[in-house]
C-alpha cells in the first residue's frame, strides 16, 4: 500500500464530506485496492481466504497476522467452543427483552454480556484476547438465539464438536447443517470479516482509543452498524425481490427495476465508496447463491437478481457489492431477513476486536479537528435587554 501523506499543519487538512480518501491511521490488518478490486487480510487475498480458509483461520490471522499451524488453530477452536454458551442470566434477559429490530436487540445484549465477563475491566493484551475470542463465541450465540427466539423456538446449546459456521445454524434452525450450507455461511463470514476502516470499525478504534473496555468498544461498533447508510443493505434488497415477486416474469422485473431508476430511487445492493470495479466479495456470493439455488431446485431468486444486476450495470454502471448477492444467498438458507444485519455483525465481530487490539497497542486518542464554518469571530455579546 502507498505511503499516507504527513500532515505538517493544519492548513494542509482538507475538510472532505464522509472524511472521504482521509488517511486517518495505520493498520496492518486489512489492504483494498478500489480500483483494482483487491480486498486482503494481512496480505492474504480475499480470493483464496474464500476458496480455501475456515473463519476459525481468518480469525487467527487478524488476530495474530499469520495463519495458524495445525495446534493453533486446534486450541483456538477449543477456545471458541468454551466460549460460545450464553451465562443463563443473558438468556434470561434476552426473553425480556419486547420483539422487534435484530440489531437493537444485538446492541443491548453485547452491552448486557460486559456485566458476566471477568476480564472487562481489564485492558491488559492478554485479557483483550481473551475478550476478542469470547465476544467472536458469543455473539453468534446471541444472534442465533435471538433468532430462534423470535421464530418461537427455545435456545439450543452450542455442540462443541461442531465449526463457528455449523454452530450458528445448528443453533439458529434446531437442525445439523449439511457440509454445503456449512461451507456457504463460512464463506459468508470469511467475506465480511474485515474491511479496512469503515463505519463501524472506525466507531470501535475510536472508542477503544479513549481506554474504554472492550464491550463498548464492540457496542460502538454494533450501533454503527444499525445505521441504513452502512448496514442492512442485503435485507432492503430481499424486500425488494419479494416485491417484485417470485413468479414476476421478466418484463416485470424490467419495469419495476428502470422504474426506479427513472425516478432517481436507491437500488440497494450497488455501488460502493471505496471500489470502482466490481467488490471481490460479490463475485463469491454470487457464486454461492446460483449454487444454493440449484441445490435447492430454485433458482429464481439467484435469476431475478442477475437480471437486476445486468440492468443496473448497463444503465447505471454501478456494480453488486457484498450485499447485494448475500440477500439471496441468505433467504435460500431459510435464514430469516431481520437477522441479516446482525449476521454480519457475527462475522465482523472478528475484525472489530482485531482493529480494537491493534488501536490498544499503540494507542492514541482519535481526536480530529473540524474546519469551522460558523460566525466570524468575534461575535459581540449583547445583554439580554438590548436583544
Amino acid at each position: 500500500p502507498p505511503a499516507a501523506t504527513k500532515i505538517d499543519s493544519m492548513a494542509d487538512v482538507k475538510a472532505k464530506a464522509g472524511l472521504e480518501d482521509i488517511v486517518a491511521t495505520d493498520s496492518g490488518i486489512c489492504f483494498i485496492d478500489g480500483d483494482r478490486g483487491v480486498l486482503s487480510y494481512r496480505g492474504y487475498d480475499i480470493h483464496d481466504l474464500a476458496r480455501f480458509a475456515t473463519f476459525e483461520e481468518v480469525c487467527y490471522l487478524l488476530w495474530h497476522g499469520r495463519l495458524p499451524v495445525k495446534a493453533e488453530l486446534g486450541d483456538l477452536q477449543s477456545q471458541l467452543a468454551a466460549a460460545r454458551p450464553l451465562p443463563e442470566a443473558v438468556i434470561r434477559f434476552m426473553r425480556m427483552l419486547p420483539p422487534g429490530d435484530g440489531m437493537d436487540a444485538l446492541r443491548t445484549l453485547t452491552s448486557v454480556l460486559a456485566h458476566y465477563d471477568a476480564d472487562a475491566a481489564d485492558n491488559s493484551p492478554r485479557a483483550s484476547y481473551r475478550k476478542a475470542i469470547r465476544l467472536t463465541g458469543q455473539m453468534a450465540s446471541l444472534v442465533a438465539t435471538w433468532g430462534r427466539m423470535q421464530q418461537g423456538g427455545g435456545p439450543i446449546a452450542p455442540d462443541p464438536v461442531l465449526s463457528h459456521a455449523a454452530n450458528f445454524l445448528y443453533m439458529l434452525t434446531g437442525q445439523k447443517p449439511d457440509p454445503v450450507s456449512t461451507r456457504a455461511m463460512d464463506v459468508a463470514l470469511t467475506l465480511h470479516a474485515d474491511h479496512e476502516l469503515n463505519a463501524s470499525t472506525f466507531a470501535a478504534r475510536v472508542a477503544a482509543a479513549t481506554l474504554t473496555d472492550m464491550h463498548s468498544a464492540v457496542v460502538a461498533g454494533v450501533g454503527t452498524l444499525k445505521g441504513p447508510l452502512h448496514g442492512g443493505a442485503n435485507a432492503e434488497v430481499m424486500k425488494m425481490l419479494l416485491e417484485i415477486g417470485q413468479d414476476a416474469p421478466p418484463e416485470r422485473i424490467d419495469a419495476y427495476v428502470r422504474g426506479k431508476l427513472a425516478r432517481k430511487e436507491k437500488i440497494s445492493g450497488f455501488g460502493h465508496r471505496v471500489y470502482t470495479t466490481e467488490d471481490p466479495r460479490a463475485t463469491h456470493l454470487r457464486q454461492m447463491s446460483r449454487e444454493l439455488g440449484a441445490r435447492a431446485g430454485n433458482l429464481t431468486w439467484f435469476e431475478m437478481s442477475e437480471r437486476i444486476e445486468a440492468i443496473v450495470k448497463g444503465e447505471k454502471k454501478l456494480n453488486p457489492n457484498v450485499d447485494f448477492y448475500s440477500a439471496s444467498t441468505y433467504y435460500t438458507m431459510g435464514i430469516a431477513i431481520d437477522l441479516y444485519t446482525p449476521i454480519f455483525a457475527v462475522s465482523r465481530i472478528s475484525g472489530w476486536s482485531a482493529h480494537v487490539l491493534e488501536q490498544l497497542s499503540n494507542n492514541r486518542l482519535i481526536r480530529p479537528r473540524a474546519e469551522y464554518t460558523g460566525p466570524a469571530y468575534p461575535q459581540t455579546w449583547v445583554p439580554m435587554e438590548q436583544r
